[in-house]
Order: C-alpha cells, then structure tokens, then sequence
C-alpha cells in the first residue's frame, strides 16, 4: 500500500458460512471462487504492488444475479468491491488487507445484447472486453472511440466507472462522452434501468454521469449504450521529431485546421520513454533515427473515403509536416507509408506501461493542465523532482492533444523499490503542488483509489469532499460499495 495511505475504516462484517451458502445458490459453483490461489488475481493489482485480501469471489451470469448478491450483502453488512479487468492504475478495484467481504466480478456479464449501425449505437454488458467492442462496432462499419494500451484486456463497466480516457480523447471525449444509457445495480440491490439510447434526454438529473468515475462506489455498472461513429476510411499516421514540447502544443493548434478538423490522436513521447519501449518490448522498430529529445505520434482520420486523384489525408499531412519543418517546430518526420509502421507507432505508444514494468521501480503521475501550460508543467516538473533526486530518470510522455501528461520516472539504476519510496512522498507534493498552482488535476484519468485517497483529501476544498461524501451517504448509508476508495467516509 501507499506508505502515506492510512487504511480507512471499512465495513468488517464476515462472510459466514451461511452466507456462501446463499450466494452458492445465487451464482452456483462455478461463480464461485473462494481458494486462495484461484482468488490471487483477483486481489492484486495490475502492477502487482497492492494485494489485498476477500473472503470469496463473486462471478455473476446476469444483471439478476448481481442484485440478488448485493441485496445479499447490504442486508449483512458485507463489504463489495467492484470488479472488471482490473487493469487500473490507482488500485481502485483492488480489496484493502483488511476487507472481509466480497470482490464481485463482472467478467462472466460479456455480451454484445444489440448493434444499430443506423442508430450509431451499441448495448452491451459490463463485462465486455474493450477490443471485442472495438471489433464487433468494426464489423459494422462503425467506430467505437475508446483506445487504451490494456484494451485487450480491460472491461468496459471498469472503463466506464473510471470514466477512461485514452488516446482518442482529444476528438472525441472521455468515457462519459461516449454513453447514451446505463443500468446499474445500486447499494441495496436494487436495478436501476437508464438503458435510453437518446441523444436528448432533458427529465431531471442525468444519472449515468453519478456512476461514470465514481470508480464503483455508488453502485455496479451492469450494462450501457454505448455511441458509435462512422468508420475512419482515410488515415495518416506519422512520427515526428520535434524540438520541445512548446514546438508539440504549437504543432497541434495548426493542425486542426490544416487537417480540416480532422486530428484524432496527438501523443508526446520523450527520447527516453521510446528507448524503454525498444529495450523492453520485443518487435518494436525505432520509427525515426533522430537527434532529438522529443518525439510526437499524430494521426489524421476522415471517415470520407479518398477520391481517386484527390487529396487525402497523407497528402495534406504531407504539406503540413514540410511547413512545420520550415518552421523549425519538425526536426524530421516519416508518415506511415503501410498498416504495419502505422501499427509499430501505436505500438510504442501503447507498451510504455508494460515496458515501465519491465524496467523496475518508479514513480508515475497522472496530471492535466490546460495545453497552453503543458511544456511550463514539463520544465518546472522535472526541475523540481530532479532537485528532490537527480538521480531519477524522467520519461514524460502523454495526450498532448487534452493536457494530460503521464509524468512518470525510473529509478535510480540500481535503487530498489523500498528505498525509492522514501522519495515518493516528497517528489509526489513537488509535482501535485505544481499541478494545482496551475489549475490542473492531479487525475486527470486513472482515477484514485486507493494510492491517491489521502491526496485528493489534501487538494479538493472542503465544499466539493463534503458534497461528495454527502452523495455517497445518500446512496449507499453502509458504505458497504467499494469502501475506502475515493473518498474516507
């Protein structure tokens, strides 16, 4: 656990053996996962750096299941934690030690129920994998925008109750800008069905936007209407190497316009996160052999096909990079001339986490600052850590395009994790100082959880904490709903 985060009080009641019983008549055998070796995967996070503990692990087929399970539990008093891919970040579907109760999985709960390639929708059940959305929305000529590196593995009730951002953010939005309807089940079990697939619904509070990035403390995720869009069929994709992150913010405010509004992917990659990704991850191929610092992958996607002997989007990219070198902003720049370098870019893109794994201890932060103030943010906050450990190694990289950068660090070589950690708490005020000193949020889109409780106590005024806690208490007065994740109630 966080050496600053001191567990929070949660709900202790035990599951008795009357109560597996119960929930075995719920869910049957094989939703039932109650051996220490079989619940491992479920209690540790994806980084392996936070276990917990659960007294059983709870794998419903159906939206039925799940509230007779909570129902279940809200009457005991037992503990849930939420569950889907368990591929975050921040620990926030992750059992502290000390809970006694359920995790409850919904990765049994994996159905596409509808497609409306007419419509531009899609409903489907929380325990989708993310990529088998994107494909099944392919499979109809239509585009589902959430892109991230664990796509392969994350669920979307897990995206969705993280409100997830990805590499598509800058066009289309976050995860709450990519939903129609929900169903959720609430703390006392009971179904609330809000699966409206209206572009325009004006009666009352909009609901949905409770549960999308309460991280699972307000209730579960069971199903969503999800938007779709039309297919990309004109797509460039390049990697440049340019000057300085000022040169990168400078390049994208004249791309939107060069693109005809087409740029759907701007991401800052430093020398040092592309060497990690090289060394790391087998297959990769440095797509620019370039002295320089900084690197941007750029992609232009137009769902209007190329007409024959007009200009498309590699040939407007084409003139825009050769302006932006006469600019001196492009050192030099290669556009994907196959669907196999476009993919190799991505793919550096997307292997830094598995990379950073492999490389050992280090330090990440999730921070947004509004555009503008991304390279001031780069400079002072790699000032700052380096005046903390000049040892450390920087490898900032991100979605320049919507401000948030994942600030993140190698250890020192040969500095192992526990006395790494001894510089955490001092480099982590440095960065979320600096963040809120210029009006940014020190989440811009994993989410808290656990390792960022006490820091969001720490930034947030006491009006937006009491609010919160106010919603909470509403909701659920047991605090039995992923207790001591987000907020200390």
């Amino acid at each position: 656990m966080p050496d600053t985060a001191l567990p929070p009080t949660i709900p202790t009641a035990p599951v008795t053996p009357a109560i597996l019983e119960s929930l075995r008549a719920i869910v049957g055998d094989k939703g039932l996962i109650a051996d220490d070796q079989g619940k491992q995967p479920f209690v540790t996070d994806w980084r392996g750096s936070i276990v917990g503990n659960a007294a059983v692990v709870v794998r419903p087929a159906n939206v039925e299941e799940v509230s007779k399970v909570v129902k279940l539990c809200h009457d005991n008093g037992i503990a849930i934690v939420p569950q889907a891919g368990n591929t975050g970040l921040m620990g926030g579907a992750t059992p502290w030690p000390s809970h006694t109760g359920i995790v409850l999985s919904v990765g049994r709960m994996n159905k596409v129920l509808n497609v409306d390639p007419v419509g531009y929708s899609m409903t489907v059940e929380a325990g989708c994998v993310l990529q088998t959305l994107q494909e099944t929305a392919a499979s109809h000529d239509r585009f589902f925008p959430l892109f991230l590196g664990a796509q392969g593995s994350c669920m979307i009730g897990g995206n969705l109750s993280t409100n997830a951002g990805g590499v598509q953010v800058l066009r289309y939005g976050n995860a709450r800008n990519l939903v129609m309807g929900l169903e959720v089940v609430l703390p006392n079990g009971d179904i609330w069905n809000g699966l409206r697939a209206l572009k325009k619904d004006n009666t009352g509070y909009d609901l949905k936007h409770l549960f999308m990035g309460a991280e699972g403390t307000l209730g579960i995720i069971t199903k969503a209407v999800l938007k779709l869009w039309p297919a990309a069929k004109d797509v460039a994709t390049a990697w440049l190497a340019i000057r300085d992150p000022q040169a990168a913010i400078e390049i994208l405010s004249e791309a939107h316009g060069a693109s005809e509004d087409n740029v759907g992917s701007c991401e800052l990659m430093s020398r040092t996160c592309t060497d990690m990704v090289l060394r790391n991850i087998p297959g990769t191929q440095d797509p620019l052999k370039a002295d320089t610092e900084w690197f941007l992958l750029l992609e232009w996607t137009s769902a209007r096909p190329k007409a024959e002997g007009a200009e498309g989007m590699a040939e407007k990219m084409e003139q825009f990079l050769a302006d932006q070198m006469e600019a001196g902003r492009v050192i030099d720049a290669v556009i994907a001339q196959s669907e196999a370098q476009a993919r190799n870019m991505w793919v550096i893109r997307e292997s830094v986490a598995p990379a950073s794994r492999a490389e050992g201890p280090g330090l990440s932060y999730d921070i947004s600052v509004s555009i503008s103030k991304v390279p001031e943010f780069i400079e002072r906050g790699l000032k700052a850590a380096l005046d903390i450990l000049p040892s450390i190694r920087p490898y900032p990289l991100g979605h320049i395009g919507d401000g948030n950068i994942h600030f993140s660090f190698m250890g020192p070589k040969g500095m192992d994790r526990e006395t790494l950690k001894q510089y955490s708490p001092a480099i982590t005020r440095a960065v979320n100082d600096l963040v809120t000193s210029l009006d940014g949020s020190i989440s811009a889109e994993h989410g808290i959880g656990i390792d960022k409780l006490d820091e969001l106590s720490h930034y947030r005024s006491r009006i937006e904490l009491d609010t919160m806690r106010t919603i909470k208490r509403a909701l659920d007065p047991k605090n039995i709903m992923n207790p001591g994740k987000v907020l200390r109630i």
